[in-house]
């Protein structure tokens, strides 16, 4: 039936061009970054050799692209303000084919235009030496006019929000919009090496590259010498590759050692588009393996070179994500890739985590007076002296040797986690390697004929047993088999891993009796052991409780340091100043910041342009922070999104303090004594918030008795047990 034959009445209404044009601007202008790319990626569809950026209060103000690509007639700037209006495609068949340009919506300049004062000044390559100058205000083409201007084309964006007063209230300090502004500019310019890409911020140079087509020159225009001079590159294609849908990988990759806290510098692309996606980013990883700490990220600029059909670029409004036909295959093969590169160079060892120093394990020899021996509890001669070891303090590797430890003897004990007084990580254990694939149960009185029904990875906290010196194996001898040894699994088996003595002492060195505890904000819990070396299990009054030891200590950490941190953060002066080199990123951000490193204890001034002199650095509790923690400190304030108002100096201060409380809480897969629960559960009971981590990650995780009998069906017709 035809809409003209409707006589009801309705509520439903068409809206005008006007306000549907702003509110398409805001799935496309996101922010002045998101002009900038747009802008950018029209000059380099165009075929620019030199493209110069220059934003004024982080792009709120002024955005200007000038390029020297094929420019464009007044015709065609007549058309390229039109909704929908492109030179890149012809229509649904190039879409699916596979997209060849940056660029191909046809929205870029009509919806900044909507939102803003536009100029453009445009000229084709070889024309008359007149060029036309285009004003375009808030949707509507102000005047059409003739001008002098080079071959190229010159795009000033003014004003940006001007007529939509909500959203540019939502933008963010000028901080961090330049911030997201130099962050689109550098993948640009890493992406296109042969392009003389600059880029100009309140009058001054951020960077700019040779265009020279050198990826190690760009490299080092935007991330100075000192990354740059540790980037390898990766060349991997055809039979070079895993079987899977991309055709070659390129770019670089950096040293392990050579790293940041987080994914600021990790640029990838697909068909020369600077993209997010998480399989090659997992790939990415996979490579470093252990050589990373869990929460440090390479310096990346990695090129992927995928068939049309086995893309799709068009599944977000600003095209920053893709998605893959075979995500599993993409992530083998750009692992493959960039482990082959970090290996060819000598970069990957089999053992033991780089990125992030820990002290030298140490271990007990059976005998004596338990004193350490300060050598390194390593039995793999590959592992080269002095060399990292995991956050622990241990090394990653399985079959590497354990630690061994007496009853309550403080030297028994490495020092990873020196960071705060009384972490509760120090007491960590590691049981000495079995054969024995069963399943540990939890022993009290007696050991089980069978442990076929126990839940592989439970142990019992009592089960975790110190290795009495008397009987403890003498590492160096070969292993025997006893004369009357038994079949894995088997009792008299069980009974020798028990026979050992079972005493467990609190970190105070008093016995822990395992008696439910009494807490003021927390219900009791009584601690039944724990569950994949991870999450503490806990018998409450009403139910199960899981507690997740990470979150629970970094709670702990947290609070402690932000009580430290309070009034006037201590800081520790250098005998002499240690100079950093900044990427441009970090560079900029440093002015901006400087009250905030102060606030946190970093005092700094600036030798030159990328150049810090560190003079002060904060002591936090017993640990002075070394000066380059400075480099993540300014990468942590320029990364991402924050929520409205979290910009201030305190706030951004409290989540340095919740990413420092991160580095040295218990990590997942660490062995605890039930002394080192306890304390642990009594400390979070002192939080001001026990329920949740600093990043926001719950603590604990509670199922009720209803639920657990649900569960098992008890209410079942009939059931009396």
């Amino acid at each position: 039936m035809s809409d003209d034959t409707t006589t009801d009445a309705t509520e439903i209404r068409r809206l005008d061009e006007d306000t549907v044009a702003r509110i398409a601007a805001g799935e496309v202008v996101e922010r002045p970054a998101s002009a900038v790319k747009e802008l950018v990626e029209n000059s380099l569809d165009a075929g620019a050799d030199s493209v110069d950026v220059t934003v004024e209060d982080g792009g709120t103000e002024l955005i200007r692209v000038a390029d020297d690509g094929d420019g464009m007639g007044e015709a065609d700037l007549r058309a390229a303000v039109r909704q929908h209006t492109t030179s890149k495609i012809d229509g649904l068949e190039d879409l699916e084919s596979g997209v060849a340009t940056l660029g191909f919506r046809g929205e870029a300049l009509h919806t900044i235009g909507s939102v803003s004062k536009l100029t453009i000044r445009s000229r084709p390559q070889g024309g008359d030496g007149v060029g036309t100058e285009l004003v375009y205000e808030g949707g509507e083409v102000v005047s059409v006019e003739p001008t002098g201007c080079p071959a190229g084309t010159v795009v000033e964006v003014a004003d940006l929000f001007y007529n939509t007063p909500a959203r540019r209230k939502f933008l963010k300090t000028t901080a961090t919009e330049f911030a997201h502004v130099n962050r689109v500019v550098t993948r640009y310019a890493l992406a296109n090496p042969d392009v003389a890409v600059s880029l100009t911020h309140d009058g001054r140079e951020v960077f700019s590259t040779t265009g020279q087509g050198d990826l190690q020159a760009a490299a080092l225009a935007v991330y100075g010498r000192e990354v740059a001079s540790s980037m390898i590159p990766v060349e991997a294609d055809g039979d070079e590759l895993p079987v899977g849908p991309v055709e070659s990988i390129t770019g670089l990759v950096s040293h392990p050692e050579t790293n940041r806290s987080s994914r600021e510098y990790l640029a990838t692309y697909v068909n020369g588009r600077a993209v997010s996606a998480d399989a090659v980013r997992e790939g990415i990883m996979g490579a470093y393996g252990t050589q990373l700490g869990g929460d440090r990220y390479p310096f990346v600029a990695l090129f992927l070179e995928v068939p049309g059909d086995a893309v799709d670029v068009n599944v977000h409004p600003r095209k920053r994500e893709v998605r893959f036909g075979d995500d599993d295959a993409v992530r083998r093969q750009v692992d493959s890739a960039v482990e082959s590169a970090l290996l060819e160079h000598g970069l990957l060892r089999s053992r033991a985590p780089r990125g992030r120093s820990a002290p030298e394990e140490t271990r007990l020899e059976p005998g004596g007076n338990g004193g350490s021996t300060g050598r390194p509890a390593t039995t793999d001669s590959s592992i080269e002296e002095g060399e990292p070891t995991d956050p622990r303090g241990r090394t990653t590797d399985p079959d590497s040797a354990t630690e061994l430890s007496e009853p309550g003897d403080a030297g028994a004990e490495s020092e990873p986690n020196s960071t705060v007084p009384g972490n509760l990580g120090t007491e960590a254990e590691s049981t000495p390697p079995s054969d024995d694939p069963t399943p540990r149960v939890e022993e009290r009185d007696a050991v089980p004929e069978s442990n076929a029904d126990a839940p592989r990875g439970a142990r019992s906290v009592e089960e975790r047993t110190a290795t009495d010196p008397e009987t403890a194996p003498d590492p160096d001898d070969e292993p025997t088999e006893p004369e009357d040894a038994v079949a894995p699994g088997a009792h008299d088996d069980r009974e020798r891993r028990f026979s050992g003595p079972t005493e467990q002492r609190t970190l105070a060195g008093e016995t822990a009796n395992g008696e439910g505890s009494e807490f003021e904000t927390l219900p009791a819990l009584r601690v039944l052991g724990q569950y994949a070396d991870t999450y503490l299990v806990c018998e409450a009054p009403d139910g199960l409780v899981l507690v997740d030891q990470h979150a629970a200590d970094e709670r702990v950490n947290y609070e402690r340091l932000r009580e430290a941190f309070a009034d006037d953060p201590a800081a520790q002066s250098l005998a002499s100043p240690v100079e950093l080199e900044l990427t441009a990123a970090e560079a900029e951000a440093f002015e901006s910041y400087r009250e905030a490193l102060a606030r946190l204890g970093f005092h700094a001034n600036r030798v030159d342009d990328r150049t810090v002199a560190v003079t002060t650095v904060p002591a936090v509790l017993e640990e002075t922070l070394e000066p380059p923690r400075l480099r993540d400190v300014l990468t942590s304030f320029v990364e991402g999104d924050r929520e409205a108002g979290a910009e201030t100096i305190d706030a951004l201060a409290d989540e340095f303090l919740g990413d420092l409380a991160c580095h040295p809480s218990i990590t997942g897969n660490t062995s605890l004594t039930e002394g080192s629960v306890v304390d642990l559960l009594s400390a979070l009971d002192d939080c001001e918030n026990p329920y949740n981590c600093p990043h926001g990650r719950p603590v604990i995780v509670r199922l009720e008795d209803g639920e657990i009998e649900d569960r098992f069906e008890r209410d079942y017709p009939g059931h009396r047990g």
